[in-house]
């Protein structure tokens, strides 16, 4: 599996959903991001953006603060 990685650590909300989401744009249906945050908000956030556009949330981790969230696009618009 081929995997973009989106590091937002040290960011806070909505940084990490807004690289999430640029990302995205240039994405077809089906591809697979792993977003590296450190803001909590980002396991709430990411898996509604995710929700909106189609994708889904594929796991959700957490290591010494840091989230894990691997994400597959959708077939939406990630606007």
């Amino acid at each position: 599996m081929n995997m973009v990685e989106v590091d937002a650590r040290g960011h806070r909300c909505p940084v990490p959903s807004l690289r999430l989401r640029k990302v995205m744009q240039d994405m077809q249906a089906g591809q697979v991001i792993v977003l590296l945050a450190t803001d909590p908000m980002a396991r709430i956030d990411v898996p509604f953006m995710m929700q909106e556009t189609g994708g889904r949330v594929i796991e959700i981790t957490e290591t010494e603060g840091v989230l894990r969230l691997i994400v597959e696009t959708g077939g939406g618009r990630p606007d």
